[in-house]
């Protein structure tokens, strides 16, 4: 069964000066999502390759890049990249560990393992990485004019 993924970058950029006000600067998003596939060489070797997808099934693996960039005259720092996953992908890890996350829609953030999950019965559970619903970095490095980075994490197809 084919299912359909629809990526859904937002960024929110704000820039702090002398005074209690902020300043927007423009940033520059721009997202890939790549199927990784495994396959055997002559020698029996595995070659990983990454894809764009044109068909997904449950159980594929997932890499989305989120490039960023100050398109804008100034310096940026203090900048969110706010990622919502889609419905259809469960969350398997970032390159960097330097995200947080939401387990309820984008409410309440936190470490994945500082976060809990409400059961039927009243009762709480750890949240796993199948519970994560948006990731969000807090980016509080300088990025000058021109200058640009990439955030990578990965899925699997539910």
């Amino acid at each position: 069964m084919m299912k359909s993924l629809k990526t859904n970058f937002t960024a929110l950029l704000a820039l702090t000066g002398a005074s209690s006000a902020f300043a927007a600067t423009p940033l520059q998003l721009t997202s890939d999502v790549y199927v990784e596939r495994q396959t055997e060489r002559a020698d029996g070797t595995k070659k990983v390759t990454l894809e764009k997808p044109t068909l997904v099934t449950p159980g594929d693996s997932l890499v989305f890049v989120v490039k960023y960039k100050n398109v804008g005259t100034e310096t940026a720092s203090n900048f969110v990249v706010t990622n919502p996953l889609p419905a259809a992908v469960k969350f398997d890890g970032t390159s960097d560990g330097l995200e947080i996350v939401s387990v309820d829609g984008g409410k309440n953030w936190g470490i994945l393992g500082n976060l809990r999950v409400a059961k039927a019965d009243g009762t709480t559970r750890p949240a796993l990485r199948s519970d994560v619903t948006h990731l969000k970095w807090n980016l509080n490095q300088p990025l000058t004019v021109g200058a640009e980075g990439k955030l990578i994490f990965r899925g699997v197809v539910k």
